[in-house]
Protein backbone atom coordinates (compact mmCIF):
# COMPACT_ATOMS: atom_id res chain seq x y z
CA UNK A 1 0.00 0.00 0.00
CA UNK A 2 1.59 3.25 -1.13
CA UNK A 3 -0.14 6.57 0.67
CA UNK A 4 0.06 10.28 0.24
CA UNK A 5 0.26 12.71 3.07
CA UNK A 6 -0.38 15.99 2.84
CA UNK A 7 -0.37 19.16 5.28
CA UNK A 8 -0.70 22.98 4.69
CA UNK A 9 0.09 25.24 7.80
CA UNK A 10 -0.05 29.20 7.70
CA UNK A 11 0.86 31.12 11.04
CA UNK A 12 1.33 34.76 11.45
CA UNK A 13 3.91 35.43 13.71
CA UNK A 14 4.24 39.50 15.24
CA UNK A 15 7.88 39.17 15.79
CA UNK A 16 10.70 36.54 15.17
CA UNK A 17 9.66 33.55 16.87
CA UNK A 18 11.56 29.93 16.99
CA UNK A 19 9.50 26.69 16.20
CA UNK A 20 9.84 22.99 16.42
CA UNK A 21 7.69 21.30 13.44
CA UNK A 22 7.26 17.94 13.20
CA UNK A 23 4.76 16.88 9.96
CA UNK A 24 7.89 15.29 7.93
CA UNK A 25 7.11 11.28 7.52
CA UNK A 26 9.61 8.72 9.91
CA UNK A 27 12.48 7.60 8.65
CA UNK A 28 11.17 3.44 10.42
CA UNK A 29 11.08 0.15 9.76
CA UNK A 30 7.07 0.06 9.37
CA UNK A 31 7.12 2.37 6.38
CA UNK A 32 9.25 3.19 3.83
CA UNK A 33 9.56 6.92 2.56
CA UNK A 34 9.40 6.96 -1.45
CA UNK A 35 9.20 10.93 -1.54
CA UNK A 36 8.63 13.88 -0.12
CA UNK A 37 9.11 17.68 -0.15
CA UNK A 38 8.81 20.46 2.44
CA UNK A 39 8.34 23.86 1.55
CA UNK A 40 8.54 26.92 3.43
CA UNK A 41 7.73 30.55 2.08
CA UNK A 42 9.55 33.22 2.66
CA UNK A 43 12.54 30.73 2.63
CA UNK A 44 14.24 30.12 5.83
CA UNK A 45 17.36 28.46 7.32
CA UNK A 46 16.51 26.28 9.74
CA UNK A 47 18.44 23.25 11.47
CA UNK A 48 17.57 19.73 11.40
CA UNK A 49 16.31 17.95 14.79
CA UNK A 50 15.57 14.33 13.75
CA UNK A 51 15.09 11.38 16.34
CA UNK A 52 17.71 8.07 15.73
CA UNK A 53 15.97 6.17 18.16
CA UNK A 54 12.47 6.80 16.84
CA UNK A 55 12.73 7.67 13.11
CA UNK A 56 11.44 11.13 13.86
CA UNK A 57 12.59 13.81 11.75
CA UNK A 58 12.17 17.43 12.47
CA UNK A 59 13.85 21.08 11.72
CA UNK A 60 13.98 24.24 14.19
CA UNK A 61 13.73 27.49 12.31
CA UNK A 62 12.60 31.35 12.81
CA UNK A 63 9.40 32.52 11.77
CA UNK A 64 8.31 35.77 11.59
CA UNK A 65 5.68 37.44 10.03
CA UNK A 66 3.19 35.55 7.71
CA UNK A 67 5.12 31.98 7.10
CA UNK A 68 3.38 29.41 4.76
CA UNK A 69 4.62 25.79 5.11
CA UNK A 70 3.63 22.71 3.02
CA UNK A 71 4.55 18.94 2.63
CA UNK A 72 3.48 15.84 0.48
CA UNK A 73 4.88 12.67 0.83
CA UNK A 74 4.43 9.50 -0.95
CA UNK A 75 5.20 6.70 1.51
CA UNK A 76 5.35 2.38 1.33
CA UNK A 77 3.49 0.91 3.99
CA UNK A 78 3.07 -2.66 4.56
CA UNK A 79 -0.08 -4.47 6.07
CA UNK A 80 0.20 -4.52 9.79
CA UNK A 81 -1.27 -6.70 12.09
CA UNK A 82 -2.99 -5.64 14.42
CA UNK A 83 -4.68 -8.19 16.45
CA UNK A 84 -2.12 -8.28 20.58
CA UNK A 85 -3.99 -11.37 21.52
CA UNK A 86 -1.46 -13.49 22.99
CA UNK A 87 1.72 -11.20 22.96
CA UNK A 88 3.64 -11.69 25.83
CA UNK A 89 4.59 -8.96 28.38
CA UNK A 90 8.63 -7.85 28.02
CA UNK A 91 9.37 -8.17 31.96
CA UNK A 92 10.79 -4.77 33.38
CA UNK A 93 14.38 -6.06 33.64
CA UNK A 94 14.20 -7.57 30.20
CA UNK A 95 13.52 -4.41 28.61
CA UNK A 96 15.55 -2.28 26.26
CA UNK A 97 16.83 1.24 27.31
CA UNK A 98 13.99 2.27 24.27
CA UNK A 99 11.50 1.06 26.25
CA UNK A 100 12.07 1.15 29.43
CA UNK A 101 11.43 5.19 29.41
CA UNK A 102 8.16 4.52 28.60
CA UNK A 103 6.87 2.76 31.39
CA UNK A 104 6.90 5.59 33.43
CA UNK A 105 4.43 7.89 34.38
CA UNK A 106 4.52 11.88 32.17
CA UNK A 107 2.90 14.62 32.46
CA UNK A 108 0.28 13.79 30.76
CA UNK A 109 -0.10 10.13 31.57
CA UNK A 110 0.21 10.18 35.33
CA UNK A 111 -0.20 6.07 35.40
CA UNK A 112 1.05 6.02 38.89
CA UNK A 113 -2.46 7.52 39.93
CA UNK A 114 -4.33 4.28 37.90
CA UNK A 115 -2.57 1.47 38.99
CA UNK A 116 -5.10 0.72 41.41
CA UNK A 117 -7.76 0.66 38.94
CA UNK A 118 -5.82 -1.40 36.45
CA UNK A 119 -5.18 -3.89 39.08
CA UNK A 120 -8.72 -4.41 39.60
CA UNK A 121 -10.55 -4.06 36.40
CA UNK A 122 -7.89 -5.37 34.03
CA UNK A 123 -5.62 -7.93 36.52
CA UNK A 124 -6.70 -11.48 35.51
CA UNK A 125 -4.69 -11.06 31.83
CA UNK A 126 -1.39 -10.38 30.89
CA UNK A 127 0.29 -9.36 28.32
CA UNK A 128 -1.31 -8.44 24.79
CA UNK A 129 -4.23 -10.23 26.12
CA UNK A 130 -4.13 -7.08 28.93
CA UNK A 131 -3.47 -4.91 26.45
CA UNK A 132 -6.43 -6.20 24.21
CA UNK A 133 -8.52 -5.74 27.53
CA UNK A 134 -7.94 -2.21 28.40
CA UNK A 135 -8.39 -1.39 24.55
CA UNK A 136 -11.79 -2.89 24.83
CA UNK A 137 -12.60 -1.21 28.11
CA UNK A 138 -11.58 2.39 26.53
CA UNK A 139 -13.75 1.27 23.48
CA UNK A 140 -17.16 0.86 25.36
CA UNK A 141 -16.84 3.85 27.58
CA UNK A 142 -15.01 6.61 26.70
CA UNK A 143 -16.74 8.80 23.91
CA UNK A 144 -15.59 10.66 21.06
CA UNK A 145 -16.95 13.96 21.44
CA UNK A 146 -15.13 17.25 20.61
CA UNK A 147 -15.43 20.57 22.78
CA UNK A 148 -14.66 18.44 26.09
CA UNK A 149 -10.63 18.74 26.44
CA UNK A 150 -8.20 21.16 25.94
CA UNK A 151 -4.35 21.46 25.28
CA UNK A 152 -4.09 20.79 29.44
CA UNK A 153 -6.25 17.62 30.01
CA UNK A 154 -4.64 14.36 30.70
CA UNK A 155 -5.29 11.10 30.62
CA UNK A 156 -6.49 11.47 34.24
CA UNK A 157 -9.23 13.86 33.25
CA UNK A 158 -9.98 11.64 30.60
CA UNK A 159 -10.69 8.56 32.70
CA UNK A 160 -13.11 10.46 34.86
CA UNK A 161 -14.92 12.98 32.08
CA UNK A 162 -14.98 9.93 30.01
CA UNK A 163 -15.03 11.40 26.51
CA UNK A 164 -12.65 13.50 24.31
CA UNK A 165 -10.73 13.24 21.30
CA UNK A 166 -7.72 11.45 19.74
CA UNK A 167 -5.74 12.82 21.71
CA UNK A 168 -7.06 12.43 24.90
CA UNK A 169 -7.95 8.58 23.96
CA UNK A 170 -4.25 8.02 23.51
CA UNK A 171 -3.34 9.59 27.06
CA UNK A 172 -5.75 7.40 28.70
CA UNK A 173 -4.26 4.48 26.53
CA UNK A 174 -1.06 5.33 27.83
CA UNK A 175 -1.89 5.67 31.08
CA UNK A 176 -3.47 2.54 31.64
CA UNK A 177 -1.09 0.32 29.92
CA UNK A 178 1.54 2.14 31.71
CA UNK A 179 -0.34 1.61 35.08
CA UNK A 180 -0.31 -2.42 33.92
CA UNK A 181 3.42 -2.80 33.04
CA UNK A 182 2.94 -2.13 29.76
CA UNK A 183 5.29 0.21 28.27
CA UNK A 184 3.20 2.60 25.69
CA UNK A 185 3.99 5.47 23.62
CA UNK A 186 2.54 8.20 21.78
CA UNK A 187 2.32 8.73 18.12
CA UNK A 188 1.65 11.29 15.51
CA UNK A 189 0.40 10.36 12.09
CA UNK A 190 -1.21 11.39 8.86
CA UNK A 191 -4.47 9.44 9.32
CA UNK A 192 -6.42 7.75 6.14
CA UNK A 193 -10.59 7.87 6.89
CA UNK A 194 -10.44 10.14 9.65
CA UNK A 195 -13.15 13.01 9.30
CA UNK A 196 -12.68 15.78 9.53
CA UNK A 197 -9.03 15.27 8.50
CA UNK A 198 -6.21 16.14 10.71
CA UNK A 199 -2.87 14.94 12.57
CA UNK A 200 -4.20 12.09 14.53
CA UNK A 201 -2.83 10.42 18.07
CA UNK A 202 -2.25 6.96 18.16
CA UNK A 203 -0.43 4.38 20.70
CA UNK A 204 2.41 2.13 20.36
CA UNK A 205 3.03 -0.79 23.02
CA UNK A 206 5.67 -2.31 23.74
CA UNK A 207 5.07 -6.54 23.64
CA UNK A 208 7.25 -9.53 23.17
CA UNK A 209 10.04 -7.77 21.98
CA UNK A 210 8.54 -5.47 19.52
CA UNK A 211 6.57 -2.27 19.01
CA UNK A 212 3.34 -2.51 18.15
CA UNK A 213 0.74 0.34 16.97
CA UNK A 214 -3.23 0.63 17.60
CA UNK A 215 -5.89 2.95 17.91
CA UNK A 216 -7.41 3.46 20.82
CA UNK A 217 -10.14 6.02 19.68
CA UNK A 218 -10.79 3.36 16.53
CA UNK A 219 -10.83 6.21 14.00
CA UNK A 220 -8.38 5.13 11.54
CA UNK A 221 -7.38 1.37 10.35
CA UNK A 222 -3.81 1.18 11.21
CA UNK A 223 -2.70 -0.04 7.54
CA UNK A 224 -3.86 3.47 6.84
CA UNK A 225 -1.20 5.75 9.23
CA UNK A 226 2.09 7.06 8.03
CA UNK A 227 4.52 7.46 11.24
CA UNK A 228 5.62 11.57 11.81
CA UNK A 229 6.80 11.32 15.54
CA UNK A 230 6.68 9.09 18.68
CA UNK A 231 7.29 10.34 22.20
CA UNK A 232 6.28 9.98 25.87
CA UNK A 233 2.71 12.32 25.27
CA UNK A 234 1.59 15.01 23.56
CA UNK A 235 4.53 17.30 24.62
CA UNK A 236 6.64 15.19 22.32
CA UNK A 237 4.43 14.89 19.24
CA UNK A 238 2.95 18.01 18.56
CA UNK A 239 3.17 18.93 14.65
CA UNK A 240 3.94 22.38 15.75
CA UNK A 241 5.99 24.24 19.38
CA UNK A 242 6.01 27.82 18.91
CA UNK A 243 8.44 29.13 21.31
CA UNK A 244 6.80 32.49 22.00
CA UNK A 245 3.26 33.93 19.91
CA UNK A 246 2.06 32.52 16.58
CA UNK A 247 -1.22 32.80 15.53
CA UNK A 248 -3.26 30.10 13.72
CA UNK A 249 -4.40 31.71 9.86
CA UNK A 250 -5.45 28.11 8.20
CA UNK A 251 -4.06 24.79 8.22
CA UNK A 252 -4.94 21.18 7.04
CA UNK A 253 -3.64 17.94 7.23
CA UNK A 254 -4.93 14.59 4.71
CA UNK A 255 -4.00 11.21 3.77
CA UNK A 256 -4.81 8.68 0.75
CA UNK A 257 -4.19 5.38 -0.38
CA UNK A 258 -3.04 5.45 -3.51
CA UNK A 259 -4.67 2.99 -5.71
CA UNK A 260 -3.00 0.41 -7.73
CA UNK A 261 -0.11 -0.73 -4.79
CA UNK A 262 0.51 -4.13 -3.61
CA UNK A 263 0.38 -5.19 -0.38
CA UNK A 264 3.37 -6.57 1.57
CA UNK A 265 2.49 -8.64 4.96
CA UNK A 266 4.67 -7.75 8.00
CA UNK A 267 3.71 -9.03 11.63
CA UNK A 268 5.33 -6.30 13.42
CA UNK A 269 6.33 -2.44 13.43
Amino acid sequence: MQIQAKAHLSYQFPYPTEVLLLIEAAHSRDQKLISDTLKIWPPVDFVRKDDELTGGRGIVFTANRLVDITYEAVVERPHRITSLAGLSRTPIHALPNDALRYIRASHYCPSDRLEAFVMREFGTKQGGDNAAQILDWIGRHVDYRFGISNTQTTGLDTFVDRAGVCRDFTHLAITLFRAAGIPARAVSAYACQIDPPDMHAVVEVFLQGSWWLVDPSGKAPIDGLVRVATGLDATDIAFMTIFGQGVLVRQSFSAQEIPGQSEVAVGRS
